[in-house]
């Protein structure tokens, strides 16, 4: 089973937020960054699962610059056979597709894997959009995957509850929570690591479409007010006046 798996990093949760170039730029001074914890935690694990129980081989790709190789080497560490990353800069999601897919198109892979999403900018675009530049069935969101043959089954969460699906390899998936339970490497697997292949290719030619006109942080939470539980009037008086929501 041939794997490739989708890595982007992400600031840590913890990061301190702005914005730089009049709050066209994420401020990346002291922010420590990680694997987007969906490409981590569940796509690149429940991959390693199914090369362990059925052969194969697991392979990383990125679109980014220099600075992702850190963040690269730690899946190499997980256990991924090697990594591939695109330099360019990830300007938005249909141009790190449209660089994904066309890579990808004629190496054979059984599966794509992409995290539902990433931390920052929660978009959950960019597995659907490899599909459909590589006109290959897509499954979002999947909870629960096993493979017979060439045959993958998914359980995915649908409004309500969840759905299973079966669907004939290749195929792109988006991995969502429970997928695959997190791996923390070890000191064998980091050593590996840096002598794992990491090969850096140029990006295909192609014109970003989106560009970002401004960013801004949301408003700070207003205080509490509280009221006291016999005075029902002063509650719907606020609501009304102040809440607006009655």
């Amino acid at each position: 089973m041939k794997i490739l798996v989708c890595i982007s990093k992400t600031p840590d949760t913890t990061a301190k937020i702005s914005f730089t170039d009049n709050n066209t730029r994420f401020n990346e001074d002291q922010v420590q960054w990680i694997v987007n914890p969906y490409d981590e935690w569940y796509s690149l694990v429940r991959a390693l699962e199914l090369k362990e129980a059925n052969g194969g081989s697991v392979s990383c790709i990125s679109v980014g610059k220099a600075d992702y190789d850190p963040i690269i080497r730690k899946a190499l560490a997980i256990g991924a056979d090697n990594a591939v990353r695109i330099d360019a800069e990830a300007s938005d999601a249909t141009y790190v597709a449209r660089q994904i897919a066309e890579y990808a198109n004629d190496k054979g892979f059984d599966m794509i894997f992409t995290g539902k999403e990433t931390l920052d900018f929660n978009g959950y675009q960019v597995g659907a959009m490899i599909a459909e530049a590589m006109d290959l069935p897509f499954v979002s969101t999947a909870h629960k995957l096993e493979v017979e043959g060439t045959t993958a089954k998914l359980d995915r969460e649908i409004q309500g509850g969840m759905e299973v699906v079966e669907v004939e390899m290749p195929l792109v998936l988006s991995s969502a929570k429970d997928l695959a339970e997190q791996r923390i490497p070890n000191m064998r697997g980091i050593m590996s690591a840096r002598t794992k292949p990491l090969e850096v290719i140029a990006a295909t030619e192609m014109d970003s479409l989106t560009e970002v006109v401004e960013f801004s942080i949301p408003p700070a939470k207003g205080s509490c007010k509280f009221i006291d539980p016999e005075n029902a009037g002063e509650l719907i008086e606020l609501l009304h006046s102040e809440a607006k929501v009655i």
